[in-house]
């Protein structure tokens, strides 16, 4: 992939650097985790209190948005007891009332995000908070626009899957990447670090709900010339709730793998 720096952000880039010198310009990095739920009062204290563990240890400035639908598990409760425990400047509350969807869910909470960047992960601890500092460390090292964990390349892999949902990921995979030639060995991943203008100006332009969302948010960045890094990752199933990857939720990605083939 030719790496580029997203066309809209080129000037941007230019006057932030002649304004002062990259050390203090790193030293106030702030990293906004969003984390949509619905129905995840079990797994929530865990990635919440693995998010707190790895950037402690890391020493980042973070702050956790938690994005709840109205999930009837009482998962909201129980993020207002983690608020309380770790600090209402940490742990931010934006619920809605009902289930709107992935993307919708991210547009959401970027508009509450106080940090220069943001990461997108599952809270159902598919997504190791471990990884996030090698995200950190890959976009200082090659000043990328947007950093995603990848299944397929390196040493990442999926672990606790059936033959029927591995098949289902690598083909949705494959397809797109015969389709569409984005520049990324792993399109339908959900663990990803932006920086934050880039995340407001791809979510302007993206049309796609649900599992799609994630598809289109690289098809776009593409179009923009966005530099895109890549971090390999291990991704384990969810050990508490019920996987929400289902028969229509397969139709509407089809559907929507299509129309982007259509449209770009």
């Amino acid at each position: 992939m030719q790496h580029f720096r997203c066309l809209y952000d080129v000037e941007d880039a230019n006057m932030a650097s002649r304004r002062g010198n990259t050390k203090t310009h790193l030293q106030s990095d702030k990293y906004s985790v969003l984390l949509p739920t619905y129905n995840e009062r079990e797994n929530l204290p865990l990635i919440v209190w693995l998010l707190v563990k790895y950037f402690g240890e890391s020493g980042y400035n973070y702050e956790i948005i938690v994005i709840d639908d109205g999930s009837p598990d009482g998962t909201l409760q129980i993020a207002e007891q983690l608020q309380k425990i770790y600090g209402s400047d940490k742990i931010i509350l934006r619920p809605r009332a009902q289930k709107l969807g992935l993307g919708t869910a991210y547009i959401h909470g970027v508009k509450h995000a106080t940090g220069n960047f943001v990461i997108i992960m599952d809270a159902d601890l598919s997504h190791h908070p471990k990884f996030i500092p090698q995200f950190i460390e890959k976009q200082k090292e090659g000043g990328y626009d947007l950093v995603s964990g990848t299944r397929y390349s390196g040493d990442g892999g999926v672990y606790g899957w059936d033959l029927r949902r591995k098949l289902i990921s690598r083909g949705a995979n494959f397809v797109t990447q015969v389709l569409l030639r984005p520049g990324a060995s792993d399109l339908t991943g959900s663990f990803r670090l932006y920086k934050k203008e880039v995340l407001e100006k791809l979510v302007e332009r993206c049309v796609s709900k649900g599992y799609v969302f994630q598809m289109e948010m690289i098809v776009r960045a593409r179009q923009l010339d966005c530099t895109i890094g890549e971090v390999p990752i291990s991704f384990v199933d969810r050990v508490y709730g019920e996987s929400k990857l289902g028969g229509n939720e397969i139709v509407s990605f089809l559907k929507g793998l299509l129309t982007l083939f259509a449209t770009t």
